[in-house]
């Protein structure tokens, strides 16, 4: 006698995704697996007196969707501390910094009496945080400068995140603790004098002068994964440097506490640590792996640190003592790459390498032509922007995988933050039906810029240039199956099947069908078949 589901979703429409136009009618799950897919009748022959059974109202099933690109806690960080990403202008994100040095107890511009060893090791205390500005969205452009946060205080450490990560504004009071740490290339100056504007390795200290214990990493973590659950994330792969991420995630999942699936890419700094004691790519649990060793190349077209082979529309040659070209800069310089890459490869990891501009996409590809076997490895490029068409045959002929962020696409329209750095360039950014047709295995993540799907989804779908747009199965491809690939998991994750993992989402809309798949609802989430997220409750 065949045992009953735990779970069964019924009078739904449920999309596989592994074969075109297959639906069915309802799902039945069992010990966090799917054990049948079909007619209502015939899964419901597996209902018993313990079996939850959810009528879906004939909602829309698919797999769960899989961030193959992710900060989760710097989700976290805007949900506890300043978000900036709603500010219009710079006078409205330095009154959230205002909000955010209230509630940190900064009443008039804070306290100076914890030691400065202690800020080193947390977050708390009188740091006053803010994450996510865009300064493209405004109607005066700029960045939030020295001027600007010393106005939010002048005795407490302020910092403002831009959404990128790669820029980031800073008070005196930052300055003067933590500006001799600060490599000067990275810091932009005026007249001689800071401006309070820093960028790609400068960031790095205040990163290790904020990075949360783990007391405070718990809590961002949490806030994070309920929030990406109900934008109907499953599964993440999480970027790490540096981090209590690593440890919280496995004492969630420890404590059955861990409400997604969560691949660690580890920084390259993190390698020796990693071989040391013996953890590769793919070892760990159902929820919790090791994924790639990360590295960068570039920066951001934001801050105009990514590598080009011609300089930005809007180049400021100004802005960094290295790039007097105008064509961006090296965060990380190609023979150290090189040797990065090698070191990776032989020692049986997966790599990964955020490339940007064309220059940086074609010497990471290069630096993987140089590998035994890149296609086995399943290394990756993060974000390919503005990828030639060179680059696009060595992706398909070596086997690498573009992990790519569609919602980067709200940038690329007429009149946007690419169209001022790039000009004509825009057009020929995030190149997916390009990458597609060539064979190239895609996978879509956000970047948290911001973190959902959907609306990455959506965009993909209308792209700026339309002959670089995706059907809409295409794109849910890149956010399931093509995701999952990336993380060596398209056996068990990214569609809808008996035997592989119950990682589903349930929409309240039609994503083939929506005016807007961007507002589509999420009704729920499952994750090893339990409900991590209900709107319907």
């Amino acid at each position: 006698m065949t045992a009953a589901a735990d779970l069964v979703l019924t009078n739904a429409e449920v999309h596989t995704l592994e074969s075109p136009d297959e639906t069915h009618e309802a799902v039945a799950i069992r010990g966090g697996e799917i054990v049948r897919v079909g007619r209502a009748y015939d899964v419901e022959l597996l209902v018993g007196v313990e079996t939850t059974v959810i009528d879906c109202e004939g909602r829309v099933v698919l797999p769960g969707f899989i961030d193959a690109h992710t900060h989760l806690p710097m989700v976290g960080r805007s949900l506890v501390h300043a978000d900036l990403s709603g500010a219009d202008s710079a006078a409205e994100a330095v009154d959230l910094l205002r909000d955010r040095a209230a509630e940190v107890g900064d009443s008039d511009g804070g306290s100076d009496a914890v030691d400065s060893e202690a800020r080193r090791t947390t977050s708390g205390g009188d740091w006053v945080l803010g994450f996510g500005y865009d300064e493209s969205t405004w109607d005066e452009s700029r960045y939030l400068t020295r001027e600007d946060l010393d106005s939010v205080s002048e005795t407490a450490p302020v910092v403002a995140f831009r959404e990128d990560l790669h820029t980031v504004g800073v008070n005196s009071v930052v300055l003067d603790r933590y500006g001799d740490e600060m490599p000067s290339e990275g810091v932009q100056t005026e007249g001689g004098e800071p401006t309070g504007v820093v960028v790609e390795e400068a960031v790095d200290v205040l990163w290790e002068a904020t990075e949360p214990d783990r007391e405070e990493m718990t809590k961002l973590v949490r806030a994070a994964q309920e929030y990406a659950t109900a934008r109907g994330v499953t599964g993440v792969h999480d970027m790490v440097r540096g981090s209590r991420a690593p440890e919280v995630y496995r004492n969630l999942a420890a404590a059955g506490e861990l409400d997604l699936r969560v691949r660690i890419n580890y920084w390259s700094d993190h390698l020796d640590s990693l071989r040391e004691i013996g953890l590769r790519t793919n070892h760990g649990s159902d929820l919790v792996q090791v994924g790639a060793i990360k590295s960068f190349t570039d920066g951001s077209f934001g801050g105009r640190t990514a590598k080009l082979s011609e300089p930005y529309t809007d180049a400021d040659t100004n802005a960094a003592e290295e790039d007097e070209s105008g064509t961006g800069q090296w965060v990380v310089a190609p023979d150290e790459l090189r040797e990065l890459v090698a070191g990776a490869d032989e020692s049986g990891y997966q790599f990964t390498a955020h490339a940007i501009g064309d220059v940086a996409i074609d010497t990471v590809l290069s630096a993987y032509a140089e590998t035994s076997d890149p296609e086995t490895a399943r290394h990756r490029v993060e974000h390919v922007e503005l990828a030639s068409d060179e680059a696009i045959e060595a992706f398909a002929e070596l086997g690498v995988v573009a992990s790519v962020q569609p919602n980067f696409l709200k940038w690329a329209g007429e009149d946007g933050l690419y169209d001022a750095r790039l000009g004509d360039r825009r057009l020929r950014t995030n190149r997916y039906r390009d990458l597609l047709d060539a064979g190239v295995d895609l996978a879509f993540g956000s970047d948290c810029m911001p973190l959902g799907p959907l609306f990455g989804i959506d965009l993909a779908t209308d792209h700026p240039n339309p002959d670089q747009s995706l059907t809409v199965t295409e794109a849910l491809h890149a956010y399931t199956s093509g995701a999952a690939y990336a993380g060596f998991d398209e056996d068990r994750l990214g569609t809808i099947e008996v035997g592989t993992a119950a990682d589903l989402v349930v929409l309240d809309e039609s994503p083939w069908e929506a005016t807007s798949i961007r507002d589509i609802d999420v009704s729920l989430t499952i994750v090893d078949g339990r409900v991590v997220f209900n709107d319907r409750a």
